[in-house]
């Protein structure tokens, strides 16, 4: 008789089946370990299948092994005869051989068949597409808006997860009620942006870009066209000061200023989309400390402690990297500026505008009303336009379909004017959220609105006029004749989404 290895008690059928679930999770675990230490970058959904899900199988496994031997005992305990003896395979036997033959290579070949579809399986629930179209439908918008944004080949869980299982398992967690409303169709429309759950940006937006590095300036030129019957052009070049950095590599003045890791900035918002910021602490590398308050709606301390605060970092400015949603004012420009709409056509820019911005119901009446209203317009208007110009109205009535099927989806109740992007402060509050000039510290220092202390306006050039040029900066000319009150008032009070 064969000298057994283990105890008695543990050659019965469920602990043989515990042993070879333990074990294959066992093998597995330790394949994905070795998988994941070779690969060049690290995938959220390699880590949840290798330390939580394998383990929880193996688990499994191991109380089953305990579970039969504990069958066993109480088996023998009871009386009941115990001679397992496993089926005796023959290979002499033709037939047996056969069978063995047949059932092990067809069991083989099914495990790696089984192996490779789980793990192609697996990098596709990891990919944009499962996270864009398949899993998430409702997200059509965000997936769209993404495909043609700057970290379009940036992958989705790389930033709303990063890497490692704790943060995935949480992600998933704060989304259950999630999958309760798709199922049933209990989600908002438009979904709101998940503001409280994001993962620090130091964790994820800074394994890119480091602000020790943020120093300089950057040139932007600008184009514009107002929106009369000559569509006049006019552009703006500003030096903008992207500042930050560390004092060893460059100055450290400038917008990135807030991120300068030597810096601290906490603020308190009244809204949940903080948008009213109406307390600000700034504490300096000295560890100098400034309270500011809004005198539109002012904040003692205490009430700012009962308040959620932050601490500012790059979604604060960047808040929509990704899923943006253009501005049409500010999406005609660019095609204009581009030659795809003929600037020579009257009003073109007014209608544009009006034509992709009007209310619709479905996208398909929305592609089909944006069609039928320019080339209306010029067929009433502008008859003689209408009959020389056809190719370039038909050009810009497809430029501005495009436009409108990338940033507007009536379905779900989403376009621009439902996402804030607080980077600027033409059309949203942005920079003014602060830079008001009525948040004022205790001893009467002021947050500057000045347009100076982010950018400098190099030039600006009206089309019938001449160019206004200077190195040191010139002061901002409005386009349109208001006095004095753009600086009195935030330029998103006019620009508005409302």
């Amino acid at each position: 008789m064969t000298k057994r290895i283990f105890p008695h008690t543990f050659y019965n059928p469920v602990t043989f089946v515990g042993a070879a679930v333990a074990g294959l999770s066992f093998g597995l675990i330790v394949f994905l370990m070795v998988l994941d230490l070779l690969a060049t970058e690290q995938k959220p959904y390699m880590g949840i299948l290798t330390f939580i899900v394998l383990p929880a199988i193996m688990i499994a496994g191991i109380a089953l092994i305990i579970i039969g031997i504990l069958r066993e005992h109480s088996r023998e305990k009871h009386g009941h005869p115990r001679d397992m003896r496993l089926p005796r395979i023959d290979l002499n036997d033709p037939l047996q051989f056969r069978a063995f033959v047949l059932f092990g290579s067809g069991g083989l070949l099914l495990l790696v068949l089984s192996a490779f579809g789980s793990f192609k399986a697996y990098e596709y629930t990891d990919s944009d597409r499962f996270c864009g179209t398949t899993c998430h439908t409702v997200m059509t918008p965000e997936y769209t808006a993404y495909e043609y944004s700057p970290h379009a080949r940036v992958g989705c869980a790389k930033c709303h997860i990063g890497p490692g299982a704790g943060w995935f398992v949480r992600s998933k967690l704060s989304g259950a009620y999630q999958v309760y409303a798709t199922i049933f169709n209990k989600y908002p429309r438009p979904i709101p942006t998940p503001i409280e759950n994001l993962r620090p940006a130091q964790e994820t937006c800074e394994q890119c870009h480091w602000p020790k590095q943020f120093f300089s300036e950057k040139l932007l030129k600008n184009t514009y066209y107002l929106s009369d019957e000559h569509n006049t052009k006019w552009t703006l070049d500003l030096l903008v000061k992207i500042g930050g950095g560390n004092i060893e590599a460059g100055p450290t003045s400038g917008i990135h200023w807030h991120m300068n890791i030597a810096n601290e900035i906490t603020y308190a918002a009244s809204d949940s989309q903080r948008q009213v910021i109406p307390w600000v602490r700034s504490r300096n590398a000295e560890g100098q400390v400034e309270i500011y308050r809004s005198t539109d709606n002012p904040v003692s301390d205490s009430e700012a402690a009962s308040m959620k605060t932050r601490r500012m970092d790059c979604i604060d400015c960047h808040n929509r990297p990704t899923h943006i949603y253009q501005v049409p004012a500010r999406s005609v420009d660019h095609v204009m500026s581009l030659g795809w709409v003929d600037p020579s056509l009257p009003n073109v820019k007014s209608v544009a505008v009006k034509a992709v911005d009007a209310p619709y119901s479905t996208k398909a009446i929305a592609l089909d009303s944006i069609r039928a209203t320019v080339e209306e317009y010029y067929r009433l208007n502008y008859p003689a336009v209408a009959s020389a110009n056809a190719a370039a109205i038909g050009r810009t009535v497809k430029e501005l379909q495009r436009i409108y099927s990338r940033n507007y989806f009536p379905e779900m109740g989403v376009s621009w004017k439902r996402f804030p992007d607080n980077i600027g402060h033409l059309y949203y509050p942005g920079c003014f959220r602060c830079h008001d000039g009525k948040h004022v510290s205790d001893d009467g220092k002021v947050l500057s609105r000045d347009c100076n202390t982010c950018h400098t306006i190099l030039a600006q050039q009206f089309e019938k006029g001449g160019v206004r040029l200077s190195l040191d900066g010139v002061q901002y000319k409005h386009p349109v004749d208001i006095g004095d009150a753009w600086k009195e008032m935030n330029c998103s009070d006019c620009h508005n989404a409302q």
